[in-house]
């Protein structure tokens, strides 16, 4: 019986068997990447540059970019990669890394999502307090408590899923390395080791989704009692779009562990994986800019300044 000391790659799941569709696959997630590259950059160089935009909101919005970048730069790369030079292998300290750094940037972003929460609710529902408790001190512990809880979980489920012996092969029904795909790959009476932390990450995660729904709750009682339209429409300009970030999030999230086993297919598992690990960090851009002018504004002055710059 194979252990884990015998395993020194993974096989990924292939997205196509013929070569003109790897390349068709190559081509679209370079699109999809380009895209969240230059979105997120944009946020960054925005953000960074124009001093109207360094509030506790925007602070936070930064971090989100952050890490929107770092997931989206732990999965896709070495997908087209694999695809455009027509192999599945990934070694096993690469997917140690992977799996590492994937459950750490989406898990830190699940946090940050629920600190913007708690700021949006403080910033409506106790404006006079905002200053004292969102803070610049404040916003950085935050952030902080958001990326440090991320690397702790997921090195906690890193270390406890790969101490896993193996017995099961090495080909995984994924195209990135994730923890259900290597406890699949483990020896029956093995992976309940995994349950304990597993059950300690979802009643965290469920934590921060009461949270959220509770602050959002406050939020619009809030704003609904405001007697004053424009004062509604700037609140929910101001909400809307982090109300949107985090339901595309947790919406991808459950239906791709939660989804029923009638559902469940090769292809459907495949499309399901990509739009929770890519299509949100490719989009929360463009939800962030749609409704907001400042940013709008912040966008135009420093493509104004590039352009000045060039002559």
């Amino acid at each position: 019986m194979p252990n884990i000391s015998s395993v020194s790659e993974f096989l990924l799941l292939a997205f196509a068997d013929t070569r003109e569709l790897q390349l068709l696959h190559f081509a679209l997630f370079l699109g999809i990447y380009l895209a969240a590259l230059l979105g997120n950059g944009l946020i960054l160089s925005a953000i960074a540059c124009d001093h109207r935009l360094h509030t506790p909101m925007y602070f936070f919005l930064l971090n989100l970019a952050l890490l929107d970048l770092g997931s989206i730069s732990t999965t896709l790369p070495k997908a087209m990669a694999n695809a455009l030079w027509d192999t599945r292998a990934i070694s096993y300290q690469g997917c140690a890394a992977q799996l590492f750094l994937f459950a750490f940037l989406v898990g830190a972003e699940y946090y940050l999502l629920t600190v913007m929460a708690y700021d949006r609710y403080v910033a409506i529902c106790k404006p006079l307090h905002y200053g004292s408790l969102v803070g610049s001190r404040a916003c950085a512990q935050m952030a902080a408590a958001a990326w440090g809880s991320g690397f702790l979980t997921a090195a906690l489920h890193t270390a406890n899923t790969f101490s896993l012996p193996l017995c099961q092969g090495n080909a995984l029904d994924q195209f990135f390395c994730e923890i259900p795909q290597i406890l699949k790959l483990s020896c029956s009476d093995a992976y309940l080791r995994e349950v304990g932390p597993l059950v300690f990450s979802v009643y965290l995660a469920f934590g921060c989704f009461v949270f959220i729904v509770l602050s959002y709750v406050q939020i619009f009682r809030a704003v609904l009692r405001m007697p004053s339209s424009q004062g509604r429409h700037k609140a929910f300009s101001t909400c809307l779009p982090h109300l949107a970030v985090v339901s595309l999030f947790i919406s991808t999230v459950m239906f791709a562990y939660l989804k029923p086993p009638s559902l469940s297919s090769p292809s459907m598992d495949l499309i399901v994986s990509v739009l929770y690990s890519v299509v949100p960090s490719s989009v929360n851009p463009l939800i962030y800019s749609m409704r907001n002018q400042e940013f709008k504004d912040a966008v135009r002055k420093l493509f104004g300044y590039m352009l000045l710059c060039n002559q």
